[in-house]
């Protein structure tokens, strides 16, 4: 096995790879309405929290910095945060949430939303914070979240995520917070990731922690590639198997041992060789 190849280079072939994977232009609509409507028809809210989620102020969701829509900072008339967080929403993610492209923060964190993460996510240009942590969401990390070059918090954990981490998102040059754990996610933990220093320098800025909870992730910081042993219930499985067929096999050899003796017992001329060797009184 030769050298590995230096670490520019690999983000140099990420940096190519990532650009094959632009997606199209997925949503025709424009702006925050756009945005806003299209993400509360996609999600269903059985505490009603999102009851002035209506459509006149869709229209027009901003008033300078103050808002008129639960869960919605605004900046000079634009949405800029959206943060619905421990509401009990279902649904999924709409991709038309790509359309406020202005966000800095989308937190929808401690919900029950289902479905994919949209790789549409990626034309938000100016996200620093992405938090979509306890939820149900499915399918696999989107690669293109490498392109929003701003982003300093991605938060995934607690969901059902699978799939490889994308090894672009070591690309991103900001992330301090980086938190993938007790998805389903597999394979080995991008270089790029790992190696990534901290305040103290040689520390790993994302450890353990951040990756835990995914059997069949592997590699620094967590430990290298897990021997495919058998699993505890086909150990006792086993066990269960062996004393079964051992009590069976006990069984027929003391079966036989029964009928062999019982056929040496009865063999004709046995009685009378007996009798005749017994002394007469």
């Amino acid at each position: 096995m030769g050298p590995l190849p230096p670490l520019w280079w690999v983000e140099l072939l990420l940096s190519l790879q990532l650009v094959l994977l632009l997606p199209p232009p997925a949503v025709a609509e424009s702006g925050d309405e756009a945005c806003l409507s299209n993400l509360r028809r996609g999600l269903t809210d059985t505490n009603g929290s999102l009851r002035n989620w209506t459509r006149s102020n869709f229209a027009a969701p901003c008033n300078g910095f103050t808002s008129y829509l639960q869960g919605v900072t605004c900046n000079n008339g634009r949405v800029y945060k959206l943060s619905l967080t421990s509401l009990a929403l279902g649904g999924a993610i709409s991709p038309f949430v790509a359309n406020c492209n202005n966000f800095q923060s989308l937190d929808l964190s401690s919900n029950q939303l289902e479905g994919p993460i949209p790789p549409e996510l990626s034309a938000l240009l100016n996200l620093a914070v992405l938090n979509l942590s306890s939820n149900h969401l499915t399918g696999s990390i989107p690669p293109q979240l490498a392109l929003c070059a701003y982003l300093n918090v991605i938060d995934l954990h607690a969901n059902l995520l699978s799939g490889p981490i994308p090894d672009q998102l070591g690309l991103l040059a900001r992330l301090s917070t980086f938190d993938v754990s007790y998805n389903r996610l597999s394979g080995p933990i991008p270089v790029l990731l790992a190696n990534r220093s901290g305040p103290a320098v040689g520390l790993p800025r994302f450890n353990a922690s951040s990756f835990v909870g995914n059997w069949d992730l592997y590699g620094y910081p967590l430990p290298p590639i897990r021997p495919r042993g058998l699993s505890v219930l086909a150990i006792i499985g086993i066990g269960l198997g062996s004393g079964l067929l051992s009590l069976v096999l006990s069984f027929t050899a003391v079966c036989i041992w029964l009928r062999v003796t019982e056929q040496a017992a009865m063999t004709p001329g046995e009685e009378g060789k007996i009798s005749h060797l017994m002394p007469d009184y």
